[in-house]
This record gives C-alpha cells, structure tokens and sequence, in this order.
C-alpha cells in the first residue's frame, strides 16, 4: 500500500513535515485536530508512509465482535471492552505491556465536534504505560502532516499547555471545530 498511498499524497498535494521520530519502539501519537472523517484517510495514508510497523487505533469491542470485525483488525484496529472491571487506560496500557513496539493513535477530543476540552485519556495512557506522546497535526491548510518531538508525561497542566500550543497552529478540515478557542487564540 505505500506506493498507493504515496500517489495518494502527491495527487492531492499532502507532504509529511517532519519525519516521525522512528527510534521510539513505543508512544501514543495525540492526533489532532479532529474534525472530519477524511482524518482517518490522512492517517492511514501517513501511517503506511512512514514505515515504523504498525500503528494502532481504539475501536469498542462490539465493532471486533459483528461481520466487520475482521476489516478493523486488518485496519490495525484494538478492541476495547467498555463493560470490563478495567477501565479503558488500564486496557491499553496493558497492551503496551505485551508488545515492545507498540504504538497507538489516539484523538485527543474524542470526536470530530468542537469540545470545551481535551480529553486526558491518551495522557493518562501514556503516563501509565512509561511511554512518551508524539503530537501529530493535519493539517489541511497547508496540507502538511507535522509531528512533535517525543514529550514525557511529568507534570499534566504543563504539559497538556504544550499540547494545546502545539495544536493551535494547526488547522482542521473544518477549522471552526479545531483547538485555536482552548488557547485563547481564535
């Protein structure tokens, strides 16, 4: 799928910005903004070009149980059992626990409408697990994929800071649903 992919990027204009910093065997990579379905096209398409192995996506378990189970776990998709004693951070650092290079992609909001907040969940993940965040932008003003240096969970209302400057500079799909408001800068 890379030389798919890659056509893909050249035919609509969209250009990775830096290059992901592939030494890291783990991290969740903090996705945003999250504002339009076609994120998923744009990540999927980053996540074959890169080529760090596979990078994974949360989905609840139900979507694993029914007839397209088998295309989100081709997908690289996880299951996440909501009804479980374990709670969704605890799930997924579990999985980190399991593989030494695994790697997962996560939506700070939690969903593709504008929110007051971000959710703290990835954080959490990763402070549990002993994994840094990579930030990842898409850009769609620009058309530019933007990575992050690897940030290490230490103190969270600093950090979660950094992460929202990181975020204002990048436009969504549809930039009335982005981040600039949550920095004061829109």
């Amino acid at each position: 799928m890379y030389y798919f992919w890659k056509l893909y990027f050249k035919l609509t204009g969209w250009k990775l910005r830096e290059p992901f910093p592939a030494s890291l065997p783990q991290a969740v990579l903090a996705v945003g903004p999250h504002t339009s379905w076609q994120d998923f096209i744009i990540g999927v398409a980053t996540r074959s070009l890169m080529r760090i192995g596979p990078i994974y996506f949360l989905g609840k378990k139900e979507l694993f149980d029914g007839p397209f189970g088998w295309m989100f776990r081709a997908l690289d998709g996880k299951p996440v059992d909501r009804f479980s004693n374990k709670g969704m951070v605890e799930q997924v650092a579990e999985l980190f626990s399991k593989d030494p290079n695994f790697k997962i992609a996560l939506a700070p909001e939690g969903t593709r409408k504008k929110v007051d907040k971000l959710r703290s969940g990835f954080y959490h993940i990763a402070e549990k697990a002993g994994v840094p965040i990579v930030l990842v932008g898409f850009d769609f003003k620009t058309k530019q994929v933007c990575f992050s240096e690897p940030l290490y969970p230490s103190n969270e209302e600093q950090d979660m800071k950094t992460i929202l400057g990181f975020f204002t500079g990048i436009t969504g799909k549809y930039p009335e649903k982005g981040l600039q408001h949550l920095s004061g800068l829109d």
